[in-house]
C-alpha cells in the first residue's frame, strides 16, 4: 500500500467566492459579508490570481480617516494612503497574491500561511489560474483520517519497510491519532528514525515509541 502525502488539491474548497480586478469598493464588502469571508481572490482573463483584497486592505480608509496627512506624503504610509483613496479591487488588492500549488504539501502550505500572517491561500494551476481555496479549517481535515488507515500506513510505510526482519515482532496501535510502537528490533539505530517518519505520517497527532533490541 502506497499512501501519497495530503496536498492542497486533496483539502481545498472548490466553489469560491472571487472577484474581478474592477469591482467596487462597496461591491467587495458586499461579497465579504455574504458569504463571511475575509479575503477574496481577484481574478483577470480566464480565472487568473492577480491578488488578493482582504478586511485589512478595506480597512485602510478607516485607519486613515483622521491621519495626519502631511505626515503620511513624507514618506510613511504611503501604501495606506494609496489603499485609502482606492475604490476598485485593482488598486486595492495586495499582489502578488500568495497563493499555492495544487501539489503543494500540507506542511507546505501551513508554513506560508504562518510566514504572511494569511488565512486563506488560492490554490492555483501552473498558469496561476484559480483552482480552490485552501483555509486553516482545510488543513486540520487531514486528523480526520481513521486510526485503522493510519495504522495500515505505518506497518506498510514504516514497520515493514525499515524492519523487514523483525515486523512481525512489532506491534502497530493507534487511538485517535495517536500511534503507539511496541516490540523488538534488531537495529536500535532505526528505532528513531521510525519514530521520526511516523510523526510524517498525516493525520498522526503524536507517536509513543516503547520499541527496544
Amino acid at each position: 500500500m502506497d499512501h501519497s502525502p495530503y496536498t492542497g488539491n486533496d483539502v481545498m474548497t472548490t466553489t469560491v467566492v472571487a472577484i474581478a480586478s474592477d469591482a467596487q469598493f462597496k461591491e467587495i464588502v458586499a461579497a465579504m459579508e455574504r458569504w463571511k469571508v475575509s479575503a477574496l481572490p481577484v481574478l483577470e482573463g480566464e480565472g487568473r490570481v492577480v491578488g488578493v483584497v482582504s478586511e485589512a486592505d478595506l480597512l485602510a480608509k478607516e485607519r486613515l480617516r483622521d491621519s495626519d496627512l502631511s505626515v503620511i506624503k513624507k514618506g510613511r504610509g504611503l501604501d495606506d494612503l494609496a489603499k485609502a483613496v482606492a475604490v476598485s479591487a485593482r488598486d486595492l488588492m495586495t499582489t502578488p497574491a500568495v497563493t499555492i500549488r495544487a501539489g503543494a504539501s500540507l506542511p507546505q502550505a501551513a508554513r506560508r500561511m504562518a510566514c504572511h500572517q494569511v488565512k486563506r491561500l488560492p490554490v492555483v494551476d501552473d498558469d496561476d489560474i484559480l483552482l480552490g481555496i485552501v483555509s486553516r479549517a482545510d488543513l486540520l481535515k487531514v486528523y480526520l483520517r481513521s486510526d485503522d488507515a493510519i495504522a495500515a500506513e505505518v506497518r506498510a510505510e514504516i514497520v515493514d519497510r525499515l524492519f523487514p526482519v523483525s515486523r512481525q515482532d512489532i506491534q502497530v496501535a493507534v487511538n485517535d491519532g495517536v500511534v503507539t510502537l511496541t516490540g523488538r528490533v534488531r537495529d536500535s539505530e532505526l528505532i528513531p528514525v521510525a519514530t521520526r517518519l511516523t510523526h510524517a505520517i498525516d493525520g498522526v497527532v503524536d507517536v509513543n515509541c516503547s520499541l527496544s533490541t
